[in-house]
């Protein structure tokens, strides 16, 4: 067991085994010392990273039991929430520490009766948790360390406005931990909201978190990306995340692919949380092959041991390219990315490669398989051999267009033959 972990309380060093993690991540590491110490830290390393646990581990160690919340975790959907809770969940119930998650579309009244068990750690989105701070429900004051989990999708013009009264509501003195695979837009909105003085720590150019991952792109004419991704569904091993730009885009492809007999799913921001529960746990479950989903629903969401990333179209950003590709090879695991695309957007495409520096490849999808090369270069290739000259043999065609030529002299000749024979008869 590596010193990193040696530090921990025994039921994690435990737990750490149980779990067969290896060594800790760049960001784990990096960031453990200054948050345990109070610091406000920014957290950056690539998707797929450990970055939950990273603040995760020291800010638990902090809190002092029966003493109120104290931990406040936002994060952008519901989904997340969930996740979040449930790792926390682990880790904390050593601790005897209680957590709760407070999400929007979940019963209010019940979220506030397990308010009145003082739960030392909260997860939960923005618009639930300033309801609560309002109504002082979430005594605010008892707060020390608020996160930011996906920092800059929570930073997003849509939330700046929500974020800045929710931190309105926080105590004069508290510490702050943001966390993102992207920080190139948030940083300046962090200063300008927060008025701190932050420590970055940004292990991205040295994080090998990726390594794992395989990028592609696959020629789809955009009026058969239904057949596409039906035949990709049949691949041997495929289970998919896809990901769709747009919400109509997403429905009309699932409508598609079930009429036509294929296992999927959805998990879209105008769903209720019931349905996008029952839809992800599905997916978990290996009941349905893909899931269709968008950048917003999707965030942060960490399914072990996901084989296949999809992008039906081209992310609009980098950004984007980058937590879509996150939700595979995670931890140094394996993983494929594949990105549809036509003529006109693989230019799209290789902006987004050079400016995130990946290396994207051709594939091709063909007999049920992926290839790394072109099936057509292999027909090339036969047609070359010496031994096979197509000169020495006559093309089907040329036979087919005289064999009823000959036909019809046969008939001719037949019926001359008949005709002489009558004449001889009438003589």
């Amino acid at each position: 067991m590596n010193e990193f972990v040696q530090t921990f309380p025994q039921a994690w060093q435990e737990k750490w085994q149980e779990k067969a993690f290896l060594e800790a991540s760049l960001i784990q590491k990096a960031v453990f010392q200054p948050l345990k110490d109070q610091q406000n830290v920014i957290g950056i390393s690539p998707t797929g990273s450990g970055k939950t646990l990273a603040y995760l581990f020291p800010l638990l160690l902090n809190i002092e039991k029966d003493h109120g919340s104290s931990l406040l975790i936002l994060v952008s959907s519901q989904e997340l929430a969930i996740q979040v809770a449930e790792v926390t969940r682990e880790w904390a119930k050593a601790l005897d520490l209680k957590v709760q998650s407070l999400v929007g579309g979940a019963n209010v009244k019940r979220q506030v009766e397990d308010l009145k068990k003082r739960p030392e750690i909260l997860v939960g989105t923005p618009g639930r948790v300033l309801e609560l701070m309002k109504s002082k429900k979430v005594k605010a004051h008892q707060l020390k360390t608020i996160v930011f989990d996906e920092a800059d999708q929570l930073l997003d013009e849509g939330n700046s406005s929500l974020i800045d009264q929710l931190l309105h509501q926080a105590p004069v003195e508290y510490q702050l931990a943001f966390f993102s695979a992207t920080a190139d837009r948030s940083l300046k909105q962090i200063e300008e909201l927060t008025k701190k003085q932050i420590e970055v720590i940004d292990v991205t150019k040295e994080d090998d978190s990726r390594k794992g991952q395989k990028h592609y792109f696959l020629q789809v004419p955009a009026r058969k990306k239904d057949e596409c991704l039906r035949r990709l569904a049949y691949v041997d091993g495929f289970q998919g995340l896809v990901f769709f730009n747009q919400l109509s885009e997403l429905g009309a492809m699932e409508e598609k692919l079930l009429f036509r007999g294929v296992a999927v799913g959805s998990l879209a921001s105008d769903q209720n949380k019931l349905v996008r529960k029952a839809a992800l746990e599905q997916f978990k479950n290996n009941k349905i092959t893909a899931l269709f989903t968008t950048d917003v629903a999707a965030r942060g969401l960490d399914i072990k041991g996901l084989p296949y990333v999809v992008n039906a179209e081209v992310p609009l950003t980098e950004e984007a390219y980058l937590h879509r590709s996150g939700r595979t090879g995670r931890m140094g695991s394996e993983g494929i990315v594949i990105t549809f695309v036509q003529d006109h957007t693989l230019r799209d495409l290789k902006k987004i490669a050079r400016k995130a520096d990946l290396s994207i490849r051709e594939i091709f999808l063909h007999g049920g398989q992926l290839l790394e090369e072109s099936p057509e270069k292999e027909e090339i290739n036969r047609e070359n051999e010496p031994h096979k000259k197509a000169s020495n043999y006559p093309l089907k065609k040329e036979t087919a267009k005289k064999e009823p030529v000959d036909v019809v002299r046969k008939k001719r000749k037949n019926k001359q033959k008949k005709d002489k024979n009558k004449g001889a008869r009438r003589k």
